[in-house]
């Protein structure tokens, strides 16, 4: 038996495109958090795959989440600029892409969270109008419906609002998560396990 799975899994192996296993490589290399290797190895992938968003998306997305625990505002920068190229190179690829335009939103997140008292007011309604915009185009991507939520819960918390609404949305997003097919190999799939986590603490106050 032993031996038939390792045969099988050969055969898989080896019926994979070059795109499908620079792909593989590349979430290999994103899973072992070295994210700037895997964002260069997704931008190569983009040199030959010049109109398929979602190289272009994953060099972004790789680059604006380990945003999230960058300290150095330099180093923020650089990652941020270079994901914002990869941004605008998807949007031309894709207009109208929900995904796309939560990865932008989260964009603007990473510097809201790097300094609130700096960018909050700046980029604050950038981050809710992306969200209304991704809602109308995809309203029932679990993602959306997540990342709109989560911000409307840490907007509301700030003024002191009661977030038991936006808890509600997180519980639709789970039961989306558990529905959503992919469309395509590589589709995002990302977000049930943060919605989970955040639903936990959903409603209780700082």
């Amino acid at each position: 038996m032993t031996l038939i799975v390792a045969l099988f899994m050969g055969l898989i192996s080896n019926a994979q495109s070059p795109y499908e296993a620079k792909m593989k490589e590349a979430f290999g290399l994103w899973g072992q958090n070295q994210p700037v290797k895997a964002s260069q190895l997704f931008e190569r992938i983009t040199m030959v795959e010049t109109q398929n968003w979602l190289p272009y998306y994953y060099a972004a997305q790789t680059l604006i989440t380990s945003g999230f625990s960058v300290k150095d505002e330099a180093e923020l920068k650089t990652r941020l600029d270079k994901a914002q190229a990869f941004l605008d190179k998807a949007k031309e690829v894709s207009p109208k892409n929900a995904e796309i335009l939560v990865a932008q939103a989260t964009w603007y997140i990473v510097w809201v969270a790097f300094d609130g008292a700096t960018y909050g007011a700046m980029y604050s309604g950038k981050v809710s109008n992306l969200y209304q915009k991704a809602l109308k185009i995809a309203p029932n991507n679990p993602r959306v419906v997540l990342g709109k939520a989560e911000w409307d819960i840490g907007k509301a918390k700030f003024f002191g609002k009661d977030t038991s609404a936006y808890c509600k949305q997180i519980e639709k997003a789970i039961e989306l998560f558990d529905t959503f097919e992919k469309p395509t190999p590589f589709y995002p799939s990302y977000g049930k396990e943060r919605a989970q986590q955040v639903l936990s603490q959903c409603g209780k106050q700082k």
